[in-house]
């Protein structure tokens, strides 16, 4: 028997799965590049975070325009519905994080993530909007 493949627009979900691994690997080395080591390989990452960068893939595959101030509205979005709220430092216990907060009022260093968040998942479907 053959098994039903999950489409998102044009994509099959191990494409999606794959470019959510691709993104959080490039944003795990961004961050590192910026001191913070806190952010652990995809294969050791809580099924959360997995969770949200597929979440965030599978947003950016369904609406290819999609550019970074919208991908964090949605992780926004997914956050809030997940319980996250502001806190000043990120604890994952307490579920706060510092980038609660609009586009506009992240950090450059943080924007930069939503920057390649997109532009990782776009490049890896091949998608050229």
């Amino acid at each position: 028997m053959m098994e039903l493949q999950e489409f998102y627009g044009h994509f099959p979900q191990h494409m999606i799965r794959g470019a959510a691994q691709m993104a959080h690997e490039v944003n795990r080395g961004y961050c590192q590049s910026l001191g913070d080591h806190s952010q652990k390989p995809w294969d050791e990452a809580p099924l959360w975070q997995k969770e949200s960068a597929y979440k965030g893939a599978i947003a950016i595959a369904l609406r290819p325009s999609t550019g970074p101030g919208d991908s964090h509205l949605s992780w926004l979005a997914e956050k809030e519905a997940t319980g996250w709220t502001y806190g000043p430092v990120k604890d994952e216990a307490l579920k706060q994080h510092p980038c609660m907060v609009p586009f506009d009022q992240l950090p450059r260093e943080q924007q930069a993530k939503d920057y390649l968040f997109v532009a990782t998942v776009k490049a890896f479907l091949g998608i050229r909007a």
